[in-house]
């Protein structure tokens, strides 16, 4: 089952010829999300091959680098003659603006468009075996970072077991399966607990936006399998993060060690760094806690998320 993140844009507020702004496109089993929408978003998508299909934008914060291209989507969109709905998650207070920013182009759509508002724990989306809550994070104006979080699949089916009880092969291994005990040919009942194992976790995906490190987020991405984390700036620039609102890349490591996440993804990175950002991934390397992977995303980049062991 398809989890896919395509990184769209992955500088910070002021875009380089190789980083684009803040955007990230997520397609699970066919419903496609983007995550922000910086300016120019629409050419990323076209030139990355994402496709335009998307059902839902979630929208950390009203600062430019992360909407901008929303107006542009838009038009976009009612020039190829979309009829589907669009819903835009935002911020809770943040829905006016929202709605003036929507329409800053005179654009009116013909195909409906709803600003949901969120508030942090809330679910954003309940889709088909997951949803999309809203996370509580620490920027200098309002904000929230959003976790897509699977459903617990079922457990393992013990075929060689199963056949060892005398269930035969065929709709009765289903309906065990499904968690309905089953009656054999001689009487004796199966039941689910004695051919299935516990459940299994799905997949936990973390988009924090742009962020300090912040307790609700490890709560959040606790054993995410990838976590894309603000990593705007170096170690030197440990004072200017704390100013901004922003977080340095071994912070985000540490986000990552304290909740157990398998997979650290940079993202948020100051133009300063366009020449090399190598050195952002050495230092969140070098949190000896952090025993995951670390990624240091460009754009057009795409991470497939694998269930969990």
């Amino acid at each position: 089952m398809t989890l896919r993140v395509t990184f769209l844009g992955t500088g910070g507020a002021v875009p380089t010829t190789e980083r684009n702004t803040s955007a990230v496109a997520v397609n699970r089993e066919g419903d496609q999300f983007l995550f922000d929408a910086g300016e120019g978003t629409q050419r990323q998508m076209m030139r990355f091959g994402t496709g335009f299909a998307v059902s839902d934008v979630f929208l950390t914060h009203l600062h430019g680098d992360h909407v901008l291209g929303l107006p542009g989507l838009l038009q976009t969109w009612g020039f190829n003659d979309r009829t589907e709905p669009l819903t835009v998650h935002v911020p809770q207070g943040t829905k006016r603006e929202v709605h003036d920013l929507l329409h800053a182009a005179d654009t009116d759509p013909d195909f409906r468009v709803t600003v949901n508002e969120v508030s942090p724990g809330a679910v954003a989306r309940d889709g088909e075996g997951y949803e999309v809550r809203a996370v509580a994070t620490a920027h200098r104006t309002t904000a929230v970072g959003y976790a897509l979080v699977e459903d617990e699949r079922k457990g393992r089916f013990d075929r060689d077991r199963a056949e060892d009880l005398g269930v035969p092969v065929g709709p009765k291994f289903s309906k065990l399966h499904d968690g309905e005990a089953v009656e054999l040919d001689d009487g004796s009942v199966v039941t689910p607990e004695e051919v299935v194992g516990p459940p299994r976790p799905g997949r936990r995906l973390v988009y924090t936006g742009d962020t300090r490190p912040a307790d609700s987020v490890v709560a959040a991405a606790e054993g995410a399998d990838l976590l894309i984390h603000d990593a705007t700036f170096a170690d030197d620039h440990l004072d200017r993060a704390r100013d901004t609102g922003h977080a340095t890349a071994r912070e985000a490591a540490e986000v990552a060690a304290d909740a157990g996440a398998v997979r650290l993804a940079l993202t948020h990175l100051s133009s300063r760094y366009a020449g090399d950002a190598s050195r952002l991934r050495r230092e969140a390397e070098s949190v000896a806690a952090f025993d995951g992977e670390v990624l240091l995303p460009g754009d057009g980049d795409e991470v497939d998320v694998p269930f969990p062991r």
